[in-house]
């Protein structure tokens, strides 16, 4: 395990709805340049968590923290500022947008481009709109979906908006990426190129967070896997401990990974 400070200390966090226990004292720590998997059967809290570390949920009790700094209860856009960007199960892109439209709008948001100096066409407005463009143009690239950048966002196959949604994602440029479930929809070809995607990403110097259903690409891209089970933490380590780790096993046994985990 790394020497150096965690990128991401998730500790002894719990989440209560209505008394019933979602997630029960899980901790665990993700550090710089790695891929991490968090795994786990029907109703395992994986999304709970994920929602916890990104802000759409408080703890019940204990904390999160990024990069030293406390963010469990702050806003989603405010953990957004600081490095944090997230994927989600199922597509969140702006359906009625070009891919390239798409990308844009993303870009723009991040660069927070003033008002009056888009509206009058100022210089520096029109140089930053380049940029963007360019830099847009490299995402789509990256992705994958270069050749499709004319085409109306809503109108891409499944595992298309997932491609774009991770673009979008990397628009916010984050130092942390958390992905839900980024392979979903896709066949072994398209899992294996998007699995090779998320390495390079990592390769790039963004530390990924994975909720994942299929586990050979888990087995494949993770350097260590957290795994849960009824809300808690029941196993860590290397893909080679995990999979023969005898409680794992218990886990899954004649169960599937849940979209709503």
């Amino acid at each position: 395990m790394p020497s150096e400070a965690p990128i991401l200390q998730v500790e002894s966090i719990s989440k209560r709805f209505d008394g019933v226990l979602a997630t029960n004292d899980v901790s665990f720590n993700v550090y710089d340049k790695e891929i991490v998997g968090l795994i786990g059967p029907n109703g395992a809290g994986k999304t709970t968590t994920f929602n916890l570390i990104s802000g759409r949920l408080a703890p019940t009790s204990g904390e999160v923290r990024f990069l030293g700094t406390r963010i469990s209860g702050m806003r989603p856009d405010r953990i957004a500022a600081l490095g944090v960007a997230r994927t989600f199960q199922g597509t969140r892109i702006f359906p009625k947008l070009t891919v390239q439209e798409n990308i844009e709008t993303a870009l723009i948001a991040r660069a927070e481009l003033g008002f009056w100096s888009d509206w009058f066409g100022l210089p520096r407005a029109r140089r930053l709109h380049a940029g963007l463009r360019q830099r847009a143009n490299e995402i789509l690239a990256f992705v994958g979906l270069d050749t499709l950048s004319g085409q109306v966002g809503g109108s891409l196959a499944y595992a298309h908006q997932s491609l774009l949604g991770i673009g979008l994602a990397l628009a916010h440029e984050p130092r942390l990426l958390l992905f839900d479930e980024p392979f979903a929809g896709m066949n072994p070809r398209e899992t294996a190129n998007a699995a090779a995607m998320v390495q390079r990403i990592r390769d790039m110097g963004i530390t990924v967070l994975l909720v994942e259903h299929d586990m050979q690409a888990v087995m494949g891209i993770c350097g260590r896997i957290v795994v849960l089970d009824q809300g808690e933490k029941i196993a860590e380590g290397a893909p080679a401990e995990i999979s023969s780790n005898q409680r794992v096993i218990e886990a899954y046994l004649g169960t599937d990974d849940d979209a709503q985990g």
